[in-house]
């Protein structure tokens, strides 16, 4: 199954992402005796009112969440608000993925904060999070997830809308987006895009579980046969479009998962050996996918090389530069391509050799026992072991098929 998040117009928040999950069909009695839960754990926060309600936005239907609350609080401590989601999240009896999610969201919340004002994570305050809604959103999404068994799903979400203008935080007034929303989604695979709406789209918490859940992000869909929907609604109004976060839920017609890569490409019959293996370890050490140099034949029986590089819309003006900076070529073809990969995953276990500790990384195919072992960790250690290469792989292997079992 795959569940495709589709946040390019309207973003994404908290509330828009749980009332869509209402709107797919999650229990939502369930999801309010969770939350209630939750209150019960939280000092100065009393919810007055919670529902899910039928709403009209611009003429779409969607649910959008109802939330009322009786606080006496302007900040509180980022560690208060995650030991009240997890603890909550295991009195509940949420699942294993359940607790992980809320654990790395949040995590991931107090992080950006814990950056932008220059604090360790353990003293940042909640400002515009200290609300309990913030755990309303992120406990509320975790069980409505877990009440439709889709943490095992595929999850793709496409680039997402972030607004423009400028927004007011606790410290003042900033552009948008936010210092907190570009720092959780600086070094994820997800795609940014403004708009023409001068206001904020996506929030830090919305953000936050976005970059937990969604492991692939691509501008299409891939093949799929749909078989649910859900329409989540945000409390603002905007009349260019419905203000609706839009999740669909399907059967996948291929396991290969569609995503776009960019192609760059360029030919140079004056650089040498050494030059062009330089050029490949910055190229790849600064996103590159794959670098591929093939000799051939020019005009006039010239010898020539050409490099192609795939890489993602993200390093490509990185790449592009270095390209240029590196091999003195006079321009860049570039490409955009399709493609379909093998879902795969990157696992991590700990293996001791003759009493060390080495950290192993190996990608693994979805619902395949294979894998291969990341080279650079396999040269590592076949170094510190005084160990050949294939002696050293064949031991990795067999330490990693033990942990597996």
């Amino acid at each position: 199954m795959v569940l495709i998040i589709d946040a390019q117009i309207a973003g994404i928040s908290g509330d828009m992402m749980l009332s869509s999950l209402v709107s797919l069909g999650a229990n939502k009695s369930r999801i309010i005796e969770g939350i209630y839960t939750a209150e019960s754990l939280l000092d100065n926060s009393k919810i007055t009112n919670i529902d899910f309600v039928s709403v009209q936005k611009n003429g779409k239907d969607a649910i959008q969440l109802v939330l009322e609350i009786d606080e006496n609080i302007h900040e509180r401590k980022g560690i208060d608000v995650k030991n009240c989601i997890i603890e909550s999240s295991k009195k509940i009896g949420l699942s294993k993925s359940g607790v992980n999610f809320v654990t790395n969201t949040i995590n991931t919340l107090i992080s950006a904060e814990s950056k932008v004002h220059g604090e360790s994570e353990s003293s940042v305050h909640f400002h515009e999070a200290a609300s309990i809604d913030t755990v309303v959103d992120i406990l509320g999404t975790a069980i409505a997830l877990d009440d439709l068994n889709l943490f095992n799903d595929e999850i793709i979400c496409s680039p997402v809308a972030i607004g423009g203008g400028s927004v007011k935080f606790s410290h003042g007034k900033t552009s948008n987006p936010a210092y907190a929303i570009l720092e959780i989604f600086k070094d994820s695979e997800i795609i940014i895009q403004g708009g023409t709406i001068t206001d904020e789209l996506t929030t830090p918490t919305g953000a936050s579980i976005l970059v937990n859940l969604a492991k692939t992000c691509s501008e299409f869909y891939p093949p799929m046969k749909i078989t649910s929907l859900g329409y989540g609604a945000g409390s603002k109004d905007f009349g260019e479009f419905a203000n609706v976060l839009k999740i669909v839920n399907g059967k996948a017609k291929t396991n290969l998962v569609k995503d776009t890569v960019q192609i760059l490409e360029t030919n140079v019959d004056d650089v040498s050996g050494e030059v062009l293996g330089n050029m490949i370890e910055k190229i790849m050490s600064n996103g590159a996918k794959d670098v591929t140099i093939t000799s051939g034949i020019t005009k006039k029986g010239r010898p020539t090389q050409l490099i192609s590089v795939i890489c993602d819309s993200e390093s490509m003006n990185t790449i592009l530069e270095l390209l240029v900076a590196e091999t003195k070529t006079l321009g860049v073809r570039i490409r955009n391509s399709e493609r379909y990969v093998v879902p795969r995953s990157i696992e991590q276990n700990t293996v001791e050799i003759d009493g060390h500790k080495f950290s192993v990384h190996y990608k693994i195919v979805k619902g395949n026992s294979h894998f291969k072992i990341e080279f650079e960790d396999i040269k590592s250690i076949s170094n510190s072991l005084s160990m050949s290469f294939n002696q050293t792989e064949e031991l990795l292997r067999e330490k990693i098929n033990q942990i597996r079992k």
